[in-house]
């Protein structure tokens, strides 16, 4: 089944206004057939003009649809700020926020609610990946969701990003990639084999323009969540290119 590429940029704490102007600048002279994602911290939202070519997504969404929670951001609140993505479960989140399978299961039941399209993080640590516990660690993080949810994971985007290889330079090979990514297509199958196919999965660990036409080569890699080399405009967007030179037929 072909499945429409998504090229994300998570920008993390970082970005300025300028770099919104930039980014604009370089991608609006490209030509992809990718859907193009950023996701920037969420104060430069309003910023961004409107766009048919790039969409916009929260880094976090809270759990709860509005209250007293302070510092937190609700569904309603990033899609008045501009955003139609949110990502949920990302690994720093996890790691500095504490956050548990529970409550990201929340978190994408909330944001499917509102209208916003999780992009749902799963991944292995360096330790879990050579106690060869990959395959069990991303199988219980995709069962905390859509076990018990099989209905939202066609309005899902899966990203798995190894956690061993967040920020370090650090990238699996294509092959080690591929095997994740279809065996986490394997375990959305067990909940919905249809939507399993329309499922987009993308790679997110160190992905940078030198390796990114290699990964996007395999079938069921459907594009990226781009970190550090998001912030960085003409890489960014020979990203974006790199998927079109080797897109999938």
């Amino acid at each position: 089944m072909s499945r429409k590429a998504l090229i994300a940029a998570n920008w993390k704490m970082n970005g300025t206004k300028a770099l919104i102007e930039a980014v604009n600048n370089v991608l609006a002279e490209i030509d992809t057939e990718a859907e193009l994602l950023i996701c920037p911290p969420a104060t430069l939202l309003p910023f961004f003009p409107p766009s048919n070519k790039v969409a916009l997504g929260g880094q976090d969404v809270s759990a709860a649809v509005s209250g007293a929670y302070t510092g937190q951001l609700s569904a309603s609140l990033l899609k008045e700020a501009g955003a139609t993505y949110s990502l949920i479960g990302h690994s720093e989140r996890r790691q500095y926020q504490f956050e548990t399978d529970a409550l990201i299961a929340e978190k994408v039941v909330t944001a499917v609610t509102a209208g916003l399209t999780p992009v749902l993080c799963v991944g292995e640590t360096l330790q879990e990946r050579q106690q060869e516990k990959t395959q069990q660690v991303i199988a219980k993080q995709l069962a905390a969701v859509y076990a018990s949810h099989p209905e939202l994971l066609v309005k899902s985007v899966i990203a798995y990003e190894p956690i061993w290889a967040i920020g370090t330079g650090e990238s699996a090979t294509p092959e080690q990639a591929q095997e994740t990514h279809a065996f986490i297509r394997d375990v959305l199958q067990s909940y919905d084999n249809v939507a399993a196919q329309q499922v987009r999965i993308l790679y997110g660990g160190s992905v940078n323009a030198e390796n990114s036409a290699a990964l996007f080569t395999q079938p069921d890699i459907d594009g990226a969540l781009v970190g550090g080399a998001s912030l960085k405009p003409d890489e960014f967007a020979q990203i974006c290119l790199n998927y079109q030179t080797s897109a999938k037929e």
